[in-house]
């Protein structure tokens, strides 16, 4: 029988993995003080975190009778943000502001995904590959995330939010370009809604993730004017 949302194996892959990446977060923070020893720590999450995107998209290409070599191109908000994310730590300097449009999402979209997992049950059992390896990358992503912003190696300030919409202009010609080149019905929502039977399309996600992101500035602001008047 294939696993079910919220049945045994997914609940048991949340717990395990909860169980797993939180010891790891405690024990990087308490034991990797320096700063050559965070880089490794941050650079071994973000190889961690390529090697389960790349995965899942490779299964996603051979999924099919006919090899679809054009899947190798993530077309969710959660795919591309793993992909741009890990290469954005791997290579990229500290505070580099590809981090600026991928934290958010690579930490909601990561948390979110993986207890709303509806891709579970595409197969036969939990370790389909398609389904362990999406599974694997949201977890990866979050992490990463929480890790990054443990070591400070994000400012986040509302002076760089323009970095946020070039994030979603990207992404959003990628998917234009899958869907005209390749005929894919749908990437990144443009047309098809995150859930069925409501609007919530990349034209109406878009201002609601902008508006929350913005509080979210506004309140991370008012924290550091107040701890700078104590």
């Amino acid at each position: 029988m294939a696993p079910k949302l919220f049945g045994i194996e997914h609940l048991l892959y949340i717990f395990i993995t909860t169980i797993i990446g939180g010891f790891g977060l405690l024990m990087a923070y308490k034991y990797a003080k320096k700063e050559k020893t965070q880089t490794i720590v941050l650079k071994c999450l973000a190889a961690a975190l390529f090697v389960a995107i790349l995965t899942n998209r490779l299964s996603q290409v051979f999924r099919y009778e006919d090899v679809r070599w054009y899947l190798i191109i993530p077309d969710s908000y959660c795919g591309m943000t793993s992909l741009v994310l890990s290469l954005a730590v791997l290579f990229g300097k500290r505070d580099n502001g590809v981090l600026h449009f991928t934290w958010l999402l690579g930490l909601f979209g990561g948390v979110s995904t993986v207890i709303y997992a509806t891709f579970v049950g595409q197969g036969p059992t939990l370790f389909y590959l398609p389904t362990i390896s999406g599974l694997l990358h949201h977890s990866f992503s979050a992490t990463l995330v929480i890790a990054l912003l443990m070591y400070k190696q994000i400012d986040i300030t509302y002076k760089k939010w323009y970095y946020t919409l070039f994030g979603f202009t990207c992404y959003i010609t990628v998917g234009v370009f899958l869907m005209y080149q390749f005929k894919v019905s749908d990437a990144f929502h443009i047309v098809e809604p995150l859930l069925s039977n409501t609007n919530l399309t990349a034209w109406v996600m878009g201002p609601i993730y902008a508006v929350a992101y913005a509080i979210i500035l506004f309140v991370i602001e008012l924290a550091k004017k107040k701890k700078k008047s104590i």
